[in-house]
């Protein structure tokens, strides 16, 4: 199938209420320019490097997302244009952003991620490690970042009762935080949780960011 007919395929399955990041790593310039073409502009890349790359190349309006792990070091050749960085996993990798969006005049949209996934090579905080971060001092004088939600990665299995559980308590963990923290911010809304694999069940529990790539641009090159 094609891009175009793998996207209407996906607009069609996908909520109203749900956003479609177009996971274009690896994927070429011209690609991520026929999903633009066909009214994509949310499109999330893995990779620094790649992105800083891809960016100038394509149109100005595009959304762009940084899904994969960020290292403090390169924090600074994306603040100029970043939309919204999902991996915050660290204090020291937020509190980096907030200096970086300081010196380009802006204020960089974070999600928190979070380590659900039975696999140790994940990233991501604990829910007791955010907590510390979100009453911290430090975290209430930083002005350039703005927290709007948490993001995780369930367990790669075909074991469908893990996935969800894993979900759910991605969901959990972002009503919590509502509630005890961000009550008044009209910010805090967004659950980024689902890829290709397991995007419908994301959705059943909560999801309003699925990434999904393989399933718009076909298997990666």
């Amino acid at each position: 199938m094609s891009v175009a007919e793998n996207l209407n395929a996906l607009r069609s399955a996908i909520p109203a209420n749900v956003r479609l990041v177009a996971v274009s790593k690896t994927k070429p310039v011209k690609s991520i320019q026929e999903a633009y073409n066909l009214a994509q502009r949310i499109f999330g890349e893995n990779r620094v490097q790649e992105l800083t790359q891809k960016q100038p190349l394509l149109p100005n309006d595009i959304e762009w997302h940084l899904i994969g792990h960020l290292q403090k070091n390169k924090v600074k050749y994306i603040a100029p244009f970043i939309s919204l960085i999902h991996s915050v996993d660290s204090f020291e990798l937020l509190e980096t952003i907030n200096k970086e969006a300081a010196k380009c005049g802006r204020t960089i949209s974070c999600l928190l991620q979070f380590h659900i996934a039975k696999e140790e090579t994940k990233f991501g905080l604990s829910f007791e490690e955010a907590v510390a971060l979100i009453h911290s001092e430090k975290f209430r004088e930083m002005k350039n970042v703005k927290i709007c939600g948490v993001m995780g990665m369930a367990t790669l299995t075909d074991d469908e009762s893990i996935v969800r559980k894993e979900f759910r308590e991605l969901q959990g963990i972002f009503t919590t935080l509502k509630e005890q923290d961000f009550r008044n911010s009209k910010d805090f809304k967004e659950l980024s949780m689902g890829m290709s694999g397991d995007y419908k069940i994301a959705i059943e529990e909560g999801s309003t960011l699925v990434r999904i790539g393989s399933a718009i641009f076909g298997e990666r090159a």
